[in-house]
């Protein structure tokens, strides 16, 4: 769909020039310098409407970060789904979170997870993204001195306020695209993006959650993929 790739880039343009104080020390923007996958990614798998919709949060260093796909890690998004466009870099680049793209040799736990349960059901990305799409509420990466990875809750209100305004008018736009039955965080934080953007565009989809697949939650290490279909089975999406 054209309006959901011209949706991204308002989406982009909107983050392109905001700042921030500490503790982010450096910001990674993926839809910038790894646009390339991430337009595949839309034109491949999201030009169609959709019966399911998974929203994470933002981009793990080791996954999106490295390939604009959301949980994209490396091995999912290119053998998987057959992805391996060039990768540059961010313009401001944390010596200890370098940008080698498709070349990185670390895996995103959570990105193995998700993309390894869907494959274990669906077989090909093709029959998977049929009916399903999974994005990310926010695009960007921001990371303490230090280069460890900091979640939205941990930066400014008021720094954070137009980063919100931008990625809620986004959700709302592609969640009206879509056109959905169920909308699924993926964890808390997403659930409850999905509920303001969904009241916000009139959407009246079935929203609920699964359990994040991060490996610092105990609970994704005692059988993530267990608990996320038993989930999606009493929601009614499976």
């Amino acid at each position: 769909m054209k309006e959901l790739i011209a949706s991204t880039r308002r989406l982009v343009e909107s983050l392109s020039h905001l700042e921030f104080t500490a503790p982010v020390d450096c910001v990674y923007q993926p839809l910038e310098y790894a646009w390339k996958p991430h337009q595949r990614y839309l034109e491949r798998f999201g030009n169609s409407h959709k019966r399911v919709v998974f929203l994470g949060m933002n981009p793990g260093p080791f996954g999106m970060a490295q390939t604009g796909v959301p949980f994209g890690e490396i091995a999912a998004v290119r053998d998987w789904m057959g992805i391996n466009e060039p990768v540059g870099k961010p313009a401001l680049e944390h010596s200890k979170r370098p940008i080698e793209g498709f070349q990185c040799e670390r895996s995103e736990v959570s990105g193995r997870r998700l993309w390894g349960l869907f494959a274990d059901r669906f077989g090909s990305a093709e029959a998977f993204f049929k009916d399903h799409f999974v994005l990310n509420y926010c695009p960007l990466v921001w990371m303490s001195a230090t280069g460890a990875n900091l979640t939205p809750d941990k930066l400014r209100t008021t720094e954070m306020a137009p980063v919100e305004d931008a990625c809620l008018k986004h959700l709302g736009e592609v969640i009206t695209l879509l056109r959905p039955e169920f909308l699924i965080g993926v964890g808390g934080f997403a659930e409850e993006r999905l509920r303001r953007a969904a009241k916000a565009c009139g959407n009246t989809a079935h929203i609920g959650r699964i359990l994040h697949p991060s490996p610092a939650s105990p609970a994704a290490n005692r059988g993530w993929a267990e608990a996320a279909s038993r989930q999606l089975t009493v929601i009614g999406v499976w």
